[in-house]
């Protein structure tokens, strides 16, 4: 076993723990520390991602308890893309705030740590219950980046977070109480051999488990109806805590896909199927209520929080076949999105700054303070974030339709996916015309002032993250198409989990039959 696999967790606890034991009132020594493990993070996902795309799933078992028994970590090309995202954002969140957002409260950079602690955990986790255990730890922290900085609009975006998260939570364990009553185990490979064998009397109770898992991931990846949290969060929350949760909603749909393909998917038994009739509908529906919502926007940062939840709709929309072809469009389409509307919430945000009293709201109003290099970077922003060629999200569409060739949804997929996307352009640009065309004719020419340095290099570190795509794309498309033929496939994962060794006693011998008999779902 590769020690690598426990990096990701070590690494920002550790790091957490110094900048704590440093002090709140010693910002340099806290600024270092933090550079230093997110350089070490960074490293450490790198040769994560590199040994994870050469081979299978490797399972890390703490303590060297054998799984089903104990604790186990899994990385396979799914978990390492995951781990790469999330990476990349928290650098750009944490070099947007040596512009002093970091200042501005208590312990901003231990909170940053904490919070890579908890998102690299929900997607190293092979435990059912220490996914649980993850999910807390990460709100924890993004509560208290949330309220960085303090004020009454924080304190109230805040309150409306953790109440529905807290729901959220409440659910969470009721769903994994009853799974561990059915089934007798919270090991995701294990729970996928007893769900695949559930007798007909208990076939009921599995599937409640299971819709009950399916809420707690679509409040966190902002489905409808339960999305309404996510606006005024995203509208509260400092720019550079705004860029970090541009992958949060992504954690979300990750559980969905990792649950569902794992121990819910369609040729898995008498348990499987569940999510097959109900998902696509749900994220064709919000994909549309979010464009809705972008198109009625008044302001720029509530016009791209409403395409991060579109996003989460196309996503979903292409994984809902459960095929290959449609988990890979999904993975393509997440990685371009998350770093485009990081991009674009930055920008927003520095736009917002450069307007003064008018901040982000679309009304004609001096635009002064912003660099010619940074009125392009809106430009990139929004051509990222609809797909417009020759970007990778236009590929990624492309992915996305195609996908659903196959599907008894093609018609609305099709119809909604180009609609959406021809009505988030016009959003965009209706708020590109008010933001700098009429804005500039009565320009008074008094600069509200630039932004700082640390954000420009934050704003220019992830629009070469969009640029890079472009030529990355077909290499990109290859691990994805990888990522996707392992999720689809989960006979590979459960036995590397629960016989590393190639065999053993764990699992008598009709469960490992029901491991053989498991086959692609696309």
């Amino acid at each position: 076993m590769s020690h690598w696999i426990i990096a990701p967790l070590v690494i920002p606890l550790v790091t957490a723990t110094v900048i704590v034991l440093a002090g709140e009132r010693r910002i340099r020594m806290q600024r270092v520390a933090g550079a230093m493990g997110l350089a070490c993070l960074a490293g450490a996902v790198a040769v994560l991602l590199s040994d994870a795309s050469q081979g299978e799933p490797t399972a890390y078992a703490l303590g060297n308890w054998p799984a089903p028994f104990g604790i186990v970590l899994v990385i396979d090309r799914l978990a390492a893309l995951m781990l790469a995202l999330a990476t990349g954002v928290a650098i750009a969140c944490y070099t947007a705030a040596l512009d002093g957002w970091d200042t501005r409260g208590c312990h901003f950079h231990a909170l940053l740590q904490l919070q890579m602690f908890g998102l690299n955990g929900a997607f190293l986790t092979g435990d059912l219950f220490n996914l649980f255990v993850f999910f807390e730890v990460l709100l924890i922290a993004s509560y208290g980046m949330l309220l960085h900085g303090g004020g009454g609009r924080r304190a109230a975006a805040a309150f409306h977070f953790v109440t529905f998260n807290l729901g959220a939570s409440t659910l969470f364990l009721f769903a994994v109480s009853l799974l561990y009553g059915v089934t007798g185990t919270l090991n995701m490979a294990d729970l996928a051999l007893r769900v695949a064998s559930t007798p007909p009397e208990d076939i009921a109770l599995v599937h409640a488990g299971g819709l009950l898992l399916f809420v707690v991931f679509a409040v966190k990846a902002a489905l409808l109806p339960i999305n309404l949290w996510l606006q005024a969060t995203y509208r509260a929350a400092s720019p550079p805590v705004v860029v970090l949760f541009a992958v949060m909603t992504k954690v979300g749909v990750y559980a969905i896909v990792r649950i569902h393909t794992l121990v819910f998917g369609a040729t898995l038994g008498s348990g499987g199927g569940l999510l097959d009739a109900a998902l696509a509908p749900i994220a064709l529906a919000t994909l549309v209520f979010a464009t809705i919502g972008a198109l009625g926007s008044r302001d720029l940062v509530t016009l791209a929080t409403w395409l991060v939840v579109a996003s989460v709709g196309t996503m979903l929309t292409a994984a809902s076949t459960w095929t290959a072809d449609g988990v890979a469009a999904a993975l393509f389409y997440m990685t371009h999105s998350t770093v485009a509307l990081a991009l674009l919430l930055l920008i927003a945000h520095r736009i917002a700054a450069a307007r003064g009293a008018a901040g982000a709201t679309l009304v004609v109003a001096p635009a002064v303070g912003l660099t010619t290099t940074e009125r392009l970077t809106f430009v990139l922003a929004a051509a990222a974030a609809v797909g417009f060629p020759p970007l990778a999200g236009f590929v990624a569409k492309l992915t996305v339709l195609q996908s659903a060739l196959g599907s008894v949804w093609v018609v609305w997929v099709w119809a909604v996916v180009l609609v959406t996307s021809l009505a988030a352009l016009v959003a965009l640009a209706r708020g590109g015309s008010i933001l700098f065309w009429k804005s500039e004719q009565h320009s008074s020419g008094a600069g509200v002032g630039r932004g700082g340095a640390w954000t420009r290099t934050a704003l220019a570190f992830l629009a070469l993250a969009v640029l890079a795509l472009i030529p990355g794309a077909p290499l990109l498309h290859r691990y994805t198409d990888a990522a996707a033929a392992e999720v689809t496939t989960p006979a590979n994962y459960v036995r590397r989990v629960l016989f590393p060794g190639g065999g053993g006693p764990i699992i008598d011998p009709e469960r490992r039959r029901a491991l053989d008999t498991r086959e692609p779902s696309g």
